[in-house]
């Protein structure tokens, strides 16, 4: 019998949506978006896409860290930006900056709106654990 391997930072989110932050099949790890909160579930930076992108980068290396994983070993992202014309340029460095040389497939979806008011970035991603780190 395969056991269930799932992270949660135990926000209210979390139960009131039925879902968790991130759940391990086999050796790939499928993380639900990630946004702008800090420890406690609170939302960060509305209206900011930079401040929101930097904290959301740092939400995922959150994820990674508790199954100890690298950025190397992400292999897709999705990632929901409002305004995308606006934001273009922004999500690309920060991509850049995110990943360095390594290159997960990933695509982009151009939003109107996002769960939360002044959310404007979420990003969901699949980690595979048998890329070297």
């Amino acid at each position: 019998m395969t056991s269930i391997d799932v992270f949660s930072y135990n926000v209210p989110a979390e139960s009131d949506f039925g879902y968790s932050q991130a759940i391990r099949s086999g050796e790939l790890i499928h993380v639900s978006g990630q946004l702008s909160f800090d420890g406690a579930g609170q939302f960060l930076y509305a209206d900011d896409f930079a401040a929101q992108l930097k904290q959301t980068y740092a939400n995922m290396d959150r994820v990674l860290d508790h199954y100890g994983a690298t950025r190397n070993q992400i292999v897709s992202q999705t990632l929901y930006v409002v305004n995308l014309r606006q934001n273009a340029t922004a999500t690309a460095e920060g991509n850049l900056a995110y990943f360095g040389n390594h290159r997960p497939a990933s695509t982009v979806v151009g939003i109107t709106d996002l769960t939360l008011p002044g959310q404007v970035i979420e990003i969901s991603f699949v980690i595979d654990t048998k890329l070297p780190a």
